[in-house]
């Protein structure tokens, strides 16, 4: 009997547990249907909200509903990812939040924010002068926009450095004006249009980056020096009218706008022939900055300049022994440019093995005209055994031109050579010629 009363009990609490299963199961399946119910009733307020406070009043019942979903179930003892029961209505939920924002403001600071983002831009563009009155204009509308909605005392710039000024007074104008996002809606609005016409009016002004190079350097009057001229390529005809009348600024334009090895060469060209008229700070500084990179018109036209400020560059490349084209560029540059800077890397350079850069070291010492040369062009003129080496020392010596310059050339005697002999014969001229200066 007690057996059979066991197998009763058993049946009883099995009875039970399927009640319990079953009422879990239900209890999930209300709570999920609950949450449908309360999404799709919160879509419809939203809809419906026309205020701020009704927004917020949204705002409160996702944040309650985001509470009523469980969590997400964890991963089984295996690492699988159960499925998520209330995935849908999570979804549902992230985009009612997103349609919650879209449908807040426009605010006030929305306004001065755009003001702000306008002030950058103008002052980041590279405007032309043509583009500069197209900035102002587009300010002095946005000043009259802004006026029509709010209290200001903004006045209208005249040039494109008064636009902040007015902007700066505008965003002042609008904060202290205490826009209500609801009572005030309409005039907000209206803000947000004008500063939205403003971005575009900014957009469409007129930069530099917008034209193309012969625009750019129509714009520049590049071509202004030409007349009536037919000369064609244009760019080339004005290049040499502006190396005429010395217009350094002029071919450094072009230089830096022609994309053309036709025109950098002519470019180059009219810098070197132009030399210490062209010798502007900010030639010397573009051609330092390509003789910095071992380039050889640039040092040249540097030479020709005169450019004292490319010295300390030009002496680093004096040692340039694997690159005797390097050298003999740098050493004539050197030369011409005078400095007695370059008088001791250039006379060590005479005792180099090198026979074609040796004579552009001594002819260099020669242009720079230094007395602290005399001795060692003498032991070169003396000692050296390649003809053109001696002959350069001789012409250098003759350059630097004191007595004892002079008499170095003549102690040497005679010379086999026909150009040394030239030389040594000019010095003994000069020298019964000259008084004494030294």
């Amino acid at each position: 009997m007690s057996n059979g009363d066991d197998a009763t009990d058993e049946a009883d609490t099995a009875s039970t547990d399927a009640d319990d299963v079953t009422d879990e199961a239900s209890t999930e399946l209300a709570t999920t249907e609950d949450i449908e119910e309360r999404l799709d009733a919160a879509a419809e307020t939203l809809d419906d909200a026309a205020t701020e406070a009704e927004l917020d009043d949204v705002a409160a019942t996702l944040d309650a509903i985001d509470d009523a979903i469980p969590p997400v179930p964890e991963a089984d003892e295996d690492d699988e990812e159960p499925d998520d029961p209330h995935e849908e209505a999570r979804s549902q939920l992230a985009d009612l939040r997103d349609d919650l924002e879209s449908a807040r403001g426009p605010y006030a600071d929305d306004v001065t924010d755009a003001i702000e983002s306008a002030t950058a831009a103008i002052d980041d563009g590279d405007w032309t002068e043509q583009g500069e009155g197209e900035v102002v204009d587009a300010v002095a509308a946005f000043v009259d926009a802004v006026a029509e909605q709010v209290d200001t005392d903004a006045g209208k710039p005249e040039t494109i450095a008064d636009t902040d000024d007015a902007l700066d007074a505008l965003a002042d104008a609008v904060s202290g004006a205490d826009l209500d996002p609801d009572a005030d809606d309409e005039t907000i609005a209206a803000l947000i249009e004008a500063t939205d016409t403003l971005d575009s009016d900014i957009e469409a002004a007129e930069e530099w980056a917008d034209l193309s190079v012969r625009e750019t350097l129509q714009s520049e009057g590049y071509y202004d020096v030409l007349g009536h001229t037919k000369d064609f390529p244009m760019e080339w005809a004005a290049l040499k009218e502006h190396e005429k009348r010395g217009n350094t600024d002029m071919v450094l334009m072009a230089l830096d706008s022609l994309d053309s090895d036709f025109m950098e060469e002519h470019c180059l060209d009219s810098l070197e022939r132009m030399g210490p008229v062209a010798a502007t700070d900010e030639a010397i500084e573009t051609m330092l900055a390509r003789a910095e990179k071992r380039d050889k018109p640039a040092i040249r036209i540097l030479g020709k300049m005169g450019a004292t400020e490319a010295v300390e560059t030009l002496i680093e490349y004096v040692d340039a022994d694997s690159d005797a084209p390097l050298q003999k560029v740098t050493f004539r540059a050197l030369g011409e440019i005078g400095d007695e800077r370059a008088v001791q890397p250039l006379a060590d350079k005479l005792l180099m093995d090198n026979d074609v850069v040796r004579p552009q070291a001594a002819r260099a010492l020669g242009l720079i005209g230094d007395t602290r040369a005399i001795k060692p062009l003498s032991e070169t003129l003396k000692a050296d055994d390649d003809p053109n080496v001696r002959a350069q020392a001789a012409w250098a010596l003759r350059q630097i031109g004191t007595k004892r310059a002079l008499e170095a050339v003549v102690d040497h005697g005679g010379d086999e050579t026909f150009v040394v002999q030239t030389e040594l014969d000019k010095a003994r001229e000069e020298l019964d010629a000259a008084v004494p200066n030294a």
